[in-house]
C-alpha cells in the first residue's frame, strides 16, 4: 500500500506495508533494558477473591497488571514536562505523527572521562539537511542493547553545544538509542533536556525526545519517514513504538 505524503511542498511515497520497528520490547525479565537504578517490570495476573487471572491457571481470561516505569524500561518519548515544574502531558502536546526524519550513526567520541555526541559530529552528518526528526544510532550497534543494564555506566551523551545546533537546525523531534541525552550523573543540571526544550525561553511543548530506540543494522542511514506513535499516558512521557518507512523511488 502506497502512501503520498507532502510536506515543505514536496511529495514523497512510502510503502506502508514495509514498515521499521525501530522500539525495544517491554519484557517482565530481568534482561529488561533498564537504567536510573530501579528493578525490572513485571507483568503478572490479578489475583482477586482467590482466583489468578490466567488461562493456563484455569482462568477464563488473562487479565494481567503491568508495573514499568516508562523512563527506565524501554522506548519511551517524553515532553517538557519532564523537567518542568508545570505539568506537561505528552498527549496533549504531540499531535503530529509523521515527520520527515534523518537516520545517521554516530561513534562517540572520548571527551575527559566520558564518551560524548559532539556538534562537529552532528554538523558532518547533516550537512545542510532540514529534518523535522533525527534518529542518532550508536556504535559499536549491537543487540545487547536490548539487554543492556545502564545504571552507573556512564553512558555517552550530547555536549551542550550539539544540542544547541540540531535547535537551530529545527529539529522537533530526537531519537536516541541511550537512555538520556545527558550525563548520567551532571548533578540535575541537564544541560541537553533544557536546551532542548528551551525551558529559558519560549518552552517547545510541540518538541519531543524519544529514549530507547534500537536501529537494526540493516536500517541504512538516510532520509526517512518517521511514525511517532505514544499511549495515551496523561504523563510526562509514554511509552512509545516508532516506525520507520523509506521513500520510494
Amino acid at each position: 500500500m502506497i502512501a503520498t505524503i507532502e510536506t515543505n511542498s514536496k511529495k514523497y511515497k512510502i510503502d506502508l506495508t514495509k514498515p521499521l520497528d525501530i522500539s525495544m520490547p517491554l519484557r517482565a525479565s530481568k534482561n529488561n533494558v533498564n537504567a536510573w537504578y530501579i528493578g525490572e517490570p513485571s507483568i503478572e495476573p490479578v489475583i482477586l477473591d482467590g482466583m489468578t487471572a490466567s488461562v493456563a491457571e484455569g482462568a477464563s481470561i488473562n487479565f494481567n497488571n503491568i508495573m514499568f516505569n516508562p523512563h527506565a524500561h524501554g522506548t519511551h518519548t517524553e515532553c517538557a514536562g519532564h523537567i518542568t515544574e508545570k505539568v506537561h502531558s505528552i498527549n496533549q502536546n504531540l499531535k503530529r505523527f509523521f515527520f520527515l526524519a534523518e537516520v545517521i550513526t554516530v561513534a562517540p567520541e572520548t571527551y575527559l572521562e566520558d564518551n560524548v555526541i559532539s556538534k562537529k559530529q552532528l554538523q558532518f552528518a547533516l550537512g545542510n539537511k532540514k529534518r523535522d526528526a533525527l534518529i542518532v544510532r550508536t556504535i559499536p550497534n549491537t543487540k545487547e542493547k536490548l539487554n543492556s543494564q545502564y545504571s552507573n555506566s556512564n553512558w555517552p551523551y550530547f555536549q551542550q553545544d550539539a544540542m544547541a545546533y540540531l535547535v537551530k537546525k529545527g529539529v522537533k523531534h530526537l531519537l536516541i538509542d541511550l537512555p538520556s541525552v545527558d550525563r548520567e550523573k551532571d548533578g540535575g543540571e541537564l544541560r541537553c533536556h533544557n536546551t532542548f526544550w528551551n525551558t529559558k525561553g519560549k518552552l517547545r511543548l510541540d518538541a519531543t525526545i524519544t529514549e530507547f530506540i534500537y536501529v537494526d543494522n540493516k536500517i541504512v542511514d538516510g532520509t526517512f519517514f518517521l511514525n511517532l506513535q505514544i499511549a495515551p499516558f496523561e504523563n510526562d512521557a509514554s511509552p512509545s513504538k516508532p516506525i520507520l518507512y523509506q521513500i520510494e523511488d
